[in-house]
Parts: structure tokens; C-alpha cells; sequence
């Protein structure tokens, strides 16, 4: 079973956070520019628009850090079984 203390040291291992980050501002701009182009454009931008790009941002992020928790998951129950 994995505890809260090792899913954050998963998630904040520096290659696993350097990997996730990377992954998250790719995939987070992209579907920012094209979800949002049209309003990132025309501006002004309000506290909406900018919601709306950190959750861009931060979807592909959780995605990524829940494959590696599900991996650590899955590595574990294979030697437990």
C-alpha cells in the first residue's frame, strides 16, 4: 500500500519532477494554444483566461504524476503477489 510520505517522494524525486514538468508544459501549452488561441491573442487577459491555463498546465501534470504512482503501485503489488 502506498502511503502519502511515498507518493510525494515519487512525485518530488527530481527526475521523476523534472520528467512530469516537462510533460506538463508541453502538452499544457499546447492545449492552451489550442484551446485559448483566439482569447490569448485578442487580450486582455482576466483571472478566468489565466485559471484556465493553469489547468492546462496542471492536467497533464496530476496525469503524469498518477502514471508513476500507478507504476510504483503496480511494481509493488507484483513483488507483494
Amino acid at each position: 500500500m502506498l502511503t502519502l510520505r511515498h507518493i510525494l517522494r515519487v512525485v518530488f524525486h527530481p527526475p521523476h519532477l523534472k520528467r512530469t514538468c516537462m510533460v506538463a508544459l508541453l502538452v499544457g501549452v499546447w492545449l492552451s494554444v489550442f484551446n485559448l488561441g483566439g482569447q490569448l491573442l485578442a487580450g486582455p487577459w482576466n483571472a478566468q483566461l489565466v485559471i484556465k491555463i493553469a489547468m492546462n498546465l496542471l492536467t497533464p501534470f496530476a496525469v503524469a504524476n498518477l502514471g508513476l504512482i500507478s507504476r510504483q503501485a503496480g511494481a509493488e503489488s507484483d513483488k507483494a503477489g
